[in-house]
């Protein structure tokens, strides 16, 4: 080999080093209150909710303000889709998949709220509002009473009513918490 043909070789390896290392002054390290922050997600047995409380009326009130525009006055959809109704339709022809016919977890609707509503100010609602906006549209599907509130340890509790409808990962390399409960065909029956 020519030793000329070796100085591009050695060049860009002498070069690469400190270029790799340097960040070019773009960004920095996430320190652990920034992750914290962005870590909201709540898992289907309440691990990730936040402290607080919200009620059945608290959330009337802000889904009237806050929902309503886009949801409808009773969760029927207007610009958005609907949150409530729809139960006994997901074998039909036509389902109607709401919060209360389809979902099949009530932290679920918390973690979304939580994340991604109101449509024009995600992320803006506190925990209370978020307890009392989610009990709301519970209320608005017969999953609680009137009179009802919610917190941390109360909404894990609420049986939905489709919580059993979802079938199993069929993926032969996806190993199932129960191993009977793995499908012997993949069928969508909903």
């Amino acid at each position: 080999m020519r030793p000329e043909a070796l100085l591009p070789l050695v060049l860009s390896l002498t070069l690469a080093g400190p270029a790799a290392a340097d960040p070019l002054g773009i960004g920095r390290p996430a320190s652990p209150e920034a992750i914290a922050a962005w870590d909201i997600d709540v898992r289907p047995d309440g691990q990730g909710l936040p402290p607080g409380h919200g009620s059945v009326r608290d959330g009337a009130a802000l889904f009237a303000a806050r929902c309503a525009g886009c949801h409808g006055a009773r969760g029927e959809g207007a610009a958005a889709e609907p949150l409530a109704g729809g139960r006994g339709s997901l074998a039909s022809a036509k389902p109607l998949r709401t919060v209360g016919s389809f979902w099949p977890y009530a932290t679920t609707l918390f973690d979304y709220v939580r994340r991604a509503m109101p449509f024009d100010a995600p992320q803006s609602l506190s925990p209370d509002e978020t307890y009392a906006v989610s009990a709301y549209v519970l209320h608005l599907n017969g999953l609680l009473p009137e009179e009802a509130s919610l917190d941390a340890a109360s909404l894990p509790r609420v049986a939905m009513p489709n919580r059993d409808g979802f079938t199993a990962d069929p993926r032969p390399d996806i190993a199932p918490p129960n191993p009977s409960a793995r499908p012997t065909a993949h069928t969508e029956t909903r």
